[in-house]
């Protein structure tokens, strides 16, 4: 499956989650497009089918909470990658061929 198709899948996932607890439709896209990622997409579903929240604030909470976690693993990804690039210049110097 590429990359569209599983978020396009865990989208319709999600607004299916919602309408079932009663939330308009409009909600679940706007919190997929806010998450933007099919993973954090499926843990807001399995949030919503375990916990069955009643209101849009415990929705927008789990939402807040996924996205920080996203977020946070990305600035943690770009640091590593970061860390490396500078490794590789105390190692080998500014001329070296090595490219990351």
């Amino acid at each position: 499956m590429d990359s569209k198709s599983n978020w396009r899948s865990a989208y319709d996932r999600l607004i299916k989650a919602l309408t079932s607890l009663g939330f308009p439709a409009e909600l679940g896209d706007m919190v997929a497009r806010d998450i933007g990622s099919p993973k954090g997409i499926e843990r807001m579903t399995s949030y919503l089918y375990h916990v069955r929240p009643e209101s849009i604030e415990l929705i927008a909470d789990e939402m807040i909470a996924i996205k920080s976690d996203i977020d946070r693993w990305r600035d943690r990804k770009e640091s590593l990658k970061a860390n490396e690039a500078y490794n590789n210049v105390l190692n080998h110097g500014l001329d070296s061929d090595d490219e990351i």
